[in-house]
């Protein structure tokens, strides 16, 4: 079964195995110990913290193991904000950070501090000049991903530190997409990732801060990972962790390239064979194995389930995927069609040929569910009214874009179909809609119930 994922988790690497079952045997031992399986202990810890150092960019006393990737970031984000209490309390992030950072955001605001988000635009990119203009006298800390975890995007980090360091700012970057792929570029100040997205073992963060930082461990002390990540350390996890990524690293370059030809195929063929698809994510500036993309009318949930009966595992962005019913905070951020999502991240090794029989099912996965749903070409037929208001309250995605789409063409040129829904997701993909129909979206007004969304028609 084709596993199309690994943006989530990627499958255990075979030296990650391998390391992880001869480390069980030798690693098991307290590596502060002084005594012989003691030393031995400590010689595979610091040979591991050797080898993520070298892959991070950074000196092997600068890296800390932690339990997990989202440790990671916590950790990182509350022990520079700590440091730093003295120059202020002001956090800067992107509006499409992953949930471990806006959750550290949330709980630094709810604490009393100050948090900014920086836009981005509708290929998900931030700008310098965004984070320039978010930094203030009192900024403690900026946040960045290197890469986008939904859409692929990366982002311009090295610029971004530099306006950072131009400040006297420190940058945190989430790393967890993209360092499989390559160290992250620029002076970045604080570096985050995590071991399950390149092939290495559930369990196994990565926290890195530069010397001359200002870090304050939060929490008891404790003498272990320079205080930064406290507890006896998952030696034979961490063995298994660096060993997968120095061998992921080696062939990276190799599958970038092949696995970029096949991401190509993929947002090239789909717009062709799948009516009313958007393609989200930069183009170009992306990670080589990842593509997103969203289908008109179509429940995400039941598109994800018809092509997990079909064979191919894959994730969404989609609202409809969701118990909250509210769409990607990524998605919704860009301004980009939500419904319908599909994100497809490819492990390496991916064959061509599992490619090729995802493409091939996929038009019919998504005609399944949106015959199901009852979406068809509306008949052509007279205008009825200058302009139509529709009751979609209770409906949830797609089906208020669906009422859209059967009553557009009962207004004339230039009237207007006023949809009205209690669905949040209505807000993103109504406009999105219009974009890709080519209409004009009016815009919207509160109602005591829900929200009124106009639509012009313009053909």
């Amino acid at each position: 079964m084709p596993y199309f994922d690994t943006a989530s988790a990627a499958p255990l690497h075979p030296v990650a195995r391998q390391a992880l079952q001869a480390s069980l045997d030798e690693g098991w031992a307290d590596p502060a110990r002084l005594y012989r399986e003691g030393r031995r202990a400590r010689l595979l810890l610091d040979a591991a913290r050797e080898a993520a150092a070298e892959a991070v960019g950074c000196r092997a006393d600068e890296l800390a193991f932690t339990p997990s990737g989202t440790h990671a970031v916590h950790s990182g984000i509350a022990g520079v904000l700590a440091g730093r209490r003295r120059v202020g309390d002001h956090l800067v992030v992107s509006a499409v950070e992953h949930s471990s950072v806006l959750h550290s955001a949330a709980a630094h605001e709810a604490r009393g501090g100050s948090v900014s988000e920086v836009p981005v635009d509708r290929s998900g990119a931030v700008s310098a000049a965004g984070y320039a203009a978010a930094l203030t006298p009192t900024t403690a800390l900026a946040c960045l991903q290197s890469a986008n975890h939904e859409v692929g995007t990366v982002q311009p980090v090295a610029e971004v530190a530099e306006v950072c360091g131009a400040a006297g700012v420190p940058l945190l970057v989430d790393a967890a997409q993209s360092l499989a792929w390559g160290p992250v570029e620029g002076a970045w100040s604080v570096l985050a990732a995590s071991a399950h997205k390149w092939g290495g073992p559930p369990g196994v963060g990565l926290l890195a801060v530069r010397k001359g930082v200002r870090f304050s461990p939060q929490g008891p002390a404790d003498e272990r990972e320079s205080g930064r990540s406290p507890g006896f350390v998952n030696l034979p996890a961490i063995v298994a962790a660096a060993a997968s990524l120095r061998a992921v690293r080696a062939e990276a370059d190799a599958e970038a390239a092949r696995l970029r030809v096949l991401v190509d195929r993929i947002r090239r063929r789909v717009v062709r064979l799948v009516p009313d698809v958007e393609v989200v994510g930069d183009a170009d500036r992306r990670l080589p194995h990842l593509v997103t993309f969203s289908c008109l009318y179509v429940d995400g949930e039941a598109l994800l389930h018809e092509l997990d009966r079909a064979g191919f595992s894959v994730s969404s962005g989609s609202s409809c995927t969701s118990s909250t019913l509210t769409p990607s905070h990524v998605l919704r951020a860009m301004g980009v069609l939500s419904e319908g999502n599909v994100r497809v991240s490819l492990p390496p090794g991916t064959p061509a040929e599992e490619v090729n029989a995802f493409l091939e099912v996929l038009p019919g996965a998504v005609a399944g569910v949106r015959e199901r749903l009852g979406v068809s070409e509306p008949p052509a037929v007279a205008p009825v009214a200058e302009s139509l208001e529709l009751d979609a309250l209770g409906l949830r995605c797609p089906q208020p874009v669906i009422e859209l789409a059967r009553a557009i063409g009962r207004v004339p040129v230039g009237g207007t179909v006023t949809v009205l829904s209690d669905d949040e997701v209505a807000r993103l993909d109504i406009p999105a809609w219009c974009a890709m129909r080519g209409h004009e979206y009016v815009g919207e007004s509160p109602r005591p119930a829900g929200t009124a969304y106009t639509v012009r028609r313009l053909s």
